[in-house]
């Protein structure tokens, strides 16, 4: 390509660039997968300051321009042109990018790559069947862009196809693996997530570095014959817009400048910022409050610059930086019970990743009472069916939960014959049976998930002595019913009447239940 010289710092993406190729070329292993990561951060980070330098441009164009009187509103129309197709192209590289990035399953809550040895989806969504993936028709739009720039660039300069098949590159057309593949196979086919996002970064690279280049032409045309940072402008750099309630917002407070002359000197809401590497280091605990119907509140702060004009003079500007803090979420463990029990310890744990050290609950109850363990574990007991859980952290209350409480399920009555289980249905023998008991066993299920509710007894039974329709002794208490054998024959049967039990809970606090239900145990 003929064109203007090229700057330093498109060199690195070059070489950048020649380097992800060798590296596809060699179809790398998963080993790799982390220096592809790095790649194209180093490949973001280089377009975000040239996608800066370009907008410069185009003001350097037009700023220059109006001094004339608008005699260069072409060159001025051109340089708006030029712009807009280039973020077009741009855009739709960082959209292809996004898409990847959602279907390889999106970003894990540190802001790293769910699934970075994904290759599967980018070869369906890229490279398809028989032509149908969207990298082919990538290929016809980035050719086309280089096509539709060219007519807006001086006689003589050419720009090579953005998009091209191994064997039109020069890194692989040597390479007899590589070299039928075409430039949807090359590219994205057995390819893993970073790898394909490092391939688009460098489209956008070298999408930047065209456009420079004609703007570069167009600036010589209104006098400009290199476009300087002679105008300093603000930047305010946030690690995220979105931060949890409680946690640290972190931003970076610079003068966007080549020079290393400047010396600036920075404050935030009035107070001196410290300085490194010429940029302003912001950090302060960001406080919630006033929540959107979307969890987000909007938030803002000023920050100035000074710094040394020509002349000596200093010259300020002031920023406003603006921030989202995001409403802290929290899931639900429970500890033992998939169930909340009616004045039983059912123990819950809240969780929130995201808050770290800084998770430290309270909770508050309507319904229940409630009895805090640290660290987001609480014990509640419930009251009442409906329970509401206010979950407060840091003084600010995050949310309300809405629980319901079910019966403890009723115990299961075994009947003990001389201090042995008794089958009922065959009954016992006249002659030696001589104590009878009701033991109460907790459900099986209750037993294992509350085993400190589950302790329960029989409160009120009573035995009687019955042949053929009548009663003819007792009741007697459970126990010893000597008094019953005495007059007991075979034929005859034992009546036992179950008319309450009780159950102590894990505070050893005593609820009694009444039933009425008779048990039978034929005598032969």
């Amino acid at each position: 390509m003929a064109g203007a010289k090229e700057t330093p710092r498109q060199r690195m993406i070059g070489m950048m660039y020649l380097v992800l190729t060798a590296m596809l070329a060699l179809q790398v292993s998963s080993a790799l997968i982390d220096k592809f990561v790095l790649l194209n951060r180093s490949l973001e980070s280089a377009n975000g300051t040239s996608n800066t330098t370009n907008q410069q441009s185009v003001k350097g164009i037009k700023d220059k321009a109006a001094e004339s009187g608008n005699l260069y509103a072409d060159v001025m129309q051109k340089a708006d042109a030029v712009r807009k197709l280039s973020s077009d192209m741009y855009n739709e590289l960082a959209t292809l990018k996004t898409e990847l990035i959602d279907k390889s399953g999106g970003y894990d809550e540190q802001g790293n790559l769910k699934n970075p040895k994904e290759e599967e989806q980018i070869a369906v969504m890229m490279v398809g069947l028989g032509g149908k993936g969207k990298a082919y028709a990538l290929k016809d739009r980035l050719n086309k862009y280089v096509t539709d720039l060219q007519g807006f660039a001086d006689k003589g300069t050419q720009f090579t196809p953005l998009a091209l098949d191994a064997k039109e590159d020069p890194v692989t057309s040597k390479d007899k693996e590589q070299r039928n593949k075409d430039f949807a196979e090359l590219n994205f086919a057995q390819t893993p997530l970073p790898a394909a996002l490092a391939v688009l970064s460098q489209k956008q690279s070298e999408v930047l570095r065209y456009e420079n280049t004609v703007l570069d032409q167009l600036a010589a045309k209104v006098g400009l014959k290199e476009i300087k940072f002679d105008k300093i402008f603000p930047v305010v750099s946030a690690k995220s817009n979105t931060v949890v309630a409680g946690m640290k917002y972190e931003a970076e407070l610079y003068v966007a400048a080549t020079s290393t002359a400047i010396t600036p000197r920075m404050s935030f809401n009035g107070a001196a910022v410290p300085i490194k590497d010429g940029r302003g280091q912001i950090q302060f605990v960001a406080q919630g409050g006033a929540y959107g119907a979307d969890g987000l509140a909007k938030k803002s702060y000023n920050a100035t610059i000074a710094y040394p004009a020509p002349g000596g003079e200093m010259k300020t500007f002031t920023v406003t930086g603006e921030y989202f803090v995001a409403k802290p979420s929290y899931s639900i463990q429970l500890a033992q019970t998939p169930a909340l029990y009616f004045g039983c310890a059912n123990r819950v744990q809240f969780v929130s990743p995201q808050m770290g050290s800084l998770w430290n609950p309270s909770f508050t109850a309507n319904g229940a009472e409630v009895i805090s363990g640290g660290q987001g574990k609480v014990t509640i007991v419930p009251t009442s069916k409906d329970v509401s859980i206010n979950v407060i952290n840091m003084g600010n209350t995050l949310g309300t939960e809405r629980m319901q409480a079910r019966l403890v399920p009723r115990p299961k009555f075994v009947v003990l014959g001389n201090g042995r289980p008794l089958d009922i249905r065959s009954g016992g023998s006249a002659s030696q049976l001589r104590t009878l008991e009701i033991k109460a066993q907790a459900d099986d299920d209750f037993a294992a998930s509350n085993p400190e509710d589950a302790k329960f007894r029989a409160s009120d039974v009573q035995i009687s002595l019955g042949r053929g329709s009548k009663k003819i002794a007792g009741p007697v208490p459970m126990g010893n019913i000597s008094s019953l054998a005495a007059v007991a024959q075979p034929g005859d049967r034992y009546v036992i009447e179950v008319k309450g039990y009780q159950r102590q809970n894990f505070q050893g606090k005593v609820s009694t239940h009444n039933m009425n239900e008779p048990f039978v145990v034929p005598l032969n």
